[in-house]
C-alpha cells in the first residue's frame, strides 16, 4: 500500500483463479486468458476478446452475440481453427479447454436464419474437414472390442515381460472400432500395396513437425500399433497419482486408430492430441519449435504411467552382486523394476545397463543394473581438444619453444600439466606454472590442478614457465618487459614506457635475502638463450642466490637493461638488499628495454604468443571419418577414472 500512495495506481486489471488439475485446491492464476477472433462473414465482421479458458462454451456464444448484436437463438459457433470448419460448438456446458479452444485462434459466428427468416442449414450441415468430429471421436473409445490381449505378450506381471519380443505376422489384422486394419504388413515387413491402412500423414500445426515425426515413429512401431488397436483400455492405471489418469494414452490410442483406419489417405490433424499433450506439459504449449527428442521422452513416461499394470508399488531394496554372476543380478535388478514398473512401454522401449565401479582404494567392486529409456551418446569428434602453449625455460638452459598438446574436452588442468610435461620432457626435478596472459601481464595463474580447462577459451594465450623444484615455499617475481614510447604530440618529447611482450617468471625461496645484483642476474639468465649471435655458453643453470655475482659473463654484458620495482625506483646493480613482500603471489618488476637493446636479442617469443588454439580451414573429410553410432557408443562405454572431485556418495 505504502508504494500505491507512493507512485500511485494504475487501471485494475482483474485474473481469475482456475482450477488447473483434478483437484479442487488445484488453484493457479490464469494471467493469459484466451485470445480470439471472433468472424461474422456474413456481414464481413471480426472481433477480438479475452476469455477464460475455463468459461463454458454458452459464454462464449453469449459474448459473440452481445460482440455483433445478434439474438442468441438465430446464432452459431465453430470452431474455426486454421479457418476451416472442424466442429459445431452446441454443447454449451463444456469447457472451452475441454473443446480444444487455443490461444489466438478463429471463432466462425453463424446467422441461422437469413434476410427472409428462413432457417439457413449451414450450421447443421455435413462438415467434412481434415478432423474426426468430437462425436466421432467418442466412438472410437466407447465401441472398442472387448478382445483379450494375447497372453503370451502381456501378461500383466508377467517376468518374462523383460524379453519381449513381439512382431506382427504376415497377414495379421488389426481390429478397430470401424473393422479390421487387413494387411497391415506383408511377408517382407512392409506395407503393402494393396492395403492402404498407415499411409495417413498428420498436419503440421504451426512448427509442430518435431512432434509429427515422433508421433509417426511411434505409431509405425509394430508392437504398439498391435497394443493400442486392441483393447488396451483395460490397462488403463487411472489412480497412478504419477499418471494423467489415462487421458494421455487414451489421447495417443485415438490418434493412432485414425492414422490406421483402413482406406484413410486424407492427413490427419493431431489437434485434440496436441490440446491433450500441452494440458499435461505446459512447455508444449503453442506451435512453437520445440526438441522432438524431449517431447518423445516425456510421450513415452506418461503413457507409460497411464498404461502401468502395477496398481500398488512395493517397496523393494535390491542387494548387492557378492560374486554372483551377471545373468542371474541382472535378473533380480529386472524383476526388481518390473515389480514396480510394468507397461507396454517397458516392455517395448526400456532395458537396462550394467555399471560397475572398483574402489582403488580398498578394490572393492560394486555391480549394479540401472534401467534406461534413451541414452545420451558423447560424440567422438568431441572427445579430445588441441592446445598450443609456450615453454619459458627460467634457468636459461633453452629458447622458448611452443608445443600443441592434445587433453580431453572435458579435462582438468592437471591433464594439461600431464600432456605438457611430456611433450617438453619435464625432469623429475622440475615442475611447470601455467599463466594465462593479458595486456602483456599475467592475468591469472592455472596452479589448480582440479580446475575445468573450459574456462580456457580458444582465443586465450598460454605462457608455461619451466621452474626448479625448491624445498622451501618460494616467491615469484614476475618481470614485465616494456620499451620506449616516444610522445611526439608532446613539445617536451618526453619517453614513456610501455608494457610489452610476455613476462618472464622466477622464484627465490622465501626468507631468503636477495640483493640488487641477484634480480639482475635472474634477468640475464633467462634471457641469454633469446641472444642474437651467441658465440658464448648459456650460464650454469640452478646457482644459488646465496652466491654473490659481482661480475657478469660476456653474455650478460652483451646488453644493460633498466629494473624498475612497482615504486618505480630504479633496482641498481649492487649488493643492497630488495624487500619482496611475502604475502604477494607474484611481485611484478619492470623490465626497461632501450631500442638498442631490443636489436640485441630475438624478440619474437616474446612479441608472438599463440592463441591457444588456432583456427585453420577445415580438413576434408574422408568417408571413413564418418560418425558412426558404434563409435557413440564405445566412447560412452568407455571406462573413466573417478577423483575424489567427481565422486558421489550414496544415501
Amino acid at each position: 500500500m505504502g508504494k500505491v500512495a507512493w507512485y500511485g495506481g494504475g487501471p485494475t486489471i482483474p485474473r481469475k483463479a482456475i482450477n488447473t488439475g483434478f483437484s479442487q485446491t488445484d488453484l493457479a492464476i490464469e494471467v493469459y486468458p484466451l485470445r480470439l477472433q471472433l468472424l461474422l462473414t456474413s456481414r464481413g465482421e471480426r472481433t477480438f476478446i479475452r476469455i477464460s479458458k475455463k468459461d463454458t462454451v454458452g459464454q462464449l456464444h453469449k459474448r459473440a452475440c452481445d460482440a455483433f448484436d445478434l439474438i442468441p437463438d438465430e446464432v452459431c459457433i465453430w470452431d474455426y481453427y486454421g479457418r476451416t470448419k472442424h466442429t459445431l460448438m452446441d454443447n454449451l456446458e463444456k469447457t472451452l479447454d475441454d473443446a480444444n479452444i487455443q490461444m489466438d485462434q478463429d471463432i466462425l459466428v453463424e446467422i441461422t436464419t437469413d434476410a427472409n427468416g428462413s432457417v439457413d442449414g449451414g450450421c447443421m450441415s455435413l462438415v467434412k474437414g481434415n478432423d474426426f468430429f468430437e462425436q466421432e471421436s467418442t466412438s472410437l473409445i466407447a465401441d472398442a472390442p472387448r478382445s483379450g490381449l494375447p497372453n503370451d505378450n502381456f501378461a500383466a506381471n508377467n517376468y518374462s515381460s523383460r524379453n519381449y519380443n513381439s512382431s506382427l505376422t504376415p497377414n495379421l489384422h488389426l481390429r478397430s472400432p470401424n473393422g479390421d486394419l487387413d494387411n497391415v504388413h506383408g511377408s517382407s515387413g512392409m506395407i503393402t500395396r494393396g492395403s492402404p491402412s498407415g499411409l495417413t500423414g498428420l498436419l503440421n500445426l504451426g512448427n509442430t513437425c518435431y512432434m509429427n515425426s515422433a508421433i509417426q515413429c511411434l505409431v509405425h512401431t509394430p508392437q504398439f500399433t498391435r497394443y493400442f488397436c486392441e483393447d488396451y483400455h483395460r490397462e488403463i492405471n487411472r489412480q497412478n497419482p504419477l499418471g494423467n489418469v489415462g487421458e494421455l494414452a487414451l489421447a495417443f490410442g485415438e490418434l493412432l486408430r485414425k492414422l490406421w483406419a483402413p482406406g484413410g489417405r486424407a492427413p490427419v490433424s493431431p489437434r485434440p492430441f496436441k490440446m491433450k499433450l500441452s494440458r499435461f506439459a505446459s512447455q508444449f504449449s503453442g506451435y512453437n519449435q520445440h526438441d522432438s527428442q524431449e517431447l518423445l521422452a516425456f510421450l513415452l513416461d506418461g503413457l507409460h504411467e497411464d498404461l502401468n499394470r502395477v496398481k500398488h508399488r512395493p517397496y523393494i531394496n535390491s542387494g548387492d552382486a557378492d560374486g554372483r554372476s551377471d545373468e542371474e543380478v541382472a535378473d533380480e535388478y529386472w524383476a526388481n523394476h518390473i515389480a514396480r514398473n510394468n507397461s507396454i512401454i517397458v516392455d517395448v522401449c526400456q532395458g537396462q545397463y550394467k555399471s560397475t565401479l572398483v574402489c582403488p582404494v580398498c578394490g572393492k567392486v560394486s555391480v549394479t543394473f540401472d534401467p534406461f529409456m534413451y541414452l545420451s551418446l558423447p560424440l567422438q569428434f568431441a572427445s579430445t581438444r588441441s592446445m598450443t602453449a609456450v615453454v619459458f625455460s627460467c634457468d636459461g638452459s633453452s629458447p622458448p619453444t611452443p608445443f600443441t598438446v592434445n587433453v580431453p574436452k572435458q579435462g582438468r588442468c592437471r591433464d594439461l600439466l600431464q600432456a605438457l610435461g611430456n611433450a617438453c620432457s619435464l625432469k623429475n626435478g622440475e615442475k611447470l606454472l601455467i599463466a594465462e596472459i593479458r595486456n602483456h601481464k599475467i592475468y591469472r595463474f592455472l596452479d589448480d590442478p582440479v580446475l575445468q580447462l573450459s574456462t580456457v577459451s580458444d582465443d586465450d594465450r598460454l605462457a608455461v614457465y619451466r621452474l626448479p623444484k625448491l624445498e622451501k615455499r618460494a616467491n615469484y617475481i614476475q618481470f614485465v618487459h616494456r620499451h620506449e614510447d616516444l610522445d611526439h604530440g608532446n613539445n617536451n618529447s618526453l619517453t614513456s614506457w610501455k608494457p610489452y611482450g610476455v613476462p618472464l617468471i622466477a622464484q627465490i625461496p622465501r626468507n631468503e635475502t636477495v640483493t640488487g645484483f641477484d634480480i639482475h642476474e635472474l634477468v640475464h639468465k633467462m634471457l641469454v638463450p633469446m641472444l642474437r649471435n651467441q658465440d658464448s655458453p648459456h650460464l650454469a643453470a640452478h646457482s644459488s642466490l646465496s652466491t654473490r655475482m659481482h661480475s657478469y659473463n660476456t653474455d650478460s654484458s652483451k646488453f644493460e637493461l633498466q629494473l624498475i620495482d612497482d615504486s618505480n625506483t630504479v633496482i641498481e646493480k649492487s649488493n643492497d638488499s630488495i624487500r619482496v613482500p611475502q604475502s604477494s603471489l607474484a611481485t611484478v618488476f619492470f623490465v626497461n628495454w632501450s631500442k638498442a637493446d631490443l636489436k640485441k636479442i630475438n624478440t619474437d617469443p616474446l612479441e608472438h604468443l599463440p592463441e591457444v588454439f588456432m583456427y585453420a580451414p577445415p580438413a576434408k573429410r574422408t568417408r571413413g571419418e564418418a560418425l558412426s553410432l558404434y563409435a557413440c557408443l564405445d566412447a560412452f562405454l568407455r571406462e573413466e577414472p573417478l577423483v575424489p572431485e567427481d565422486m558421489w556418495s550414496s544415501v
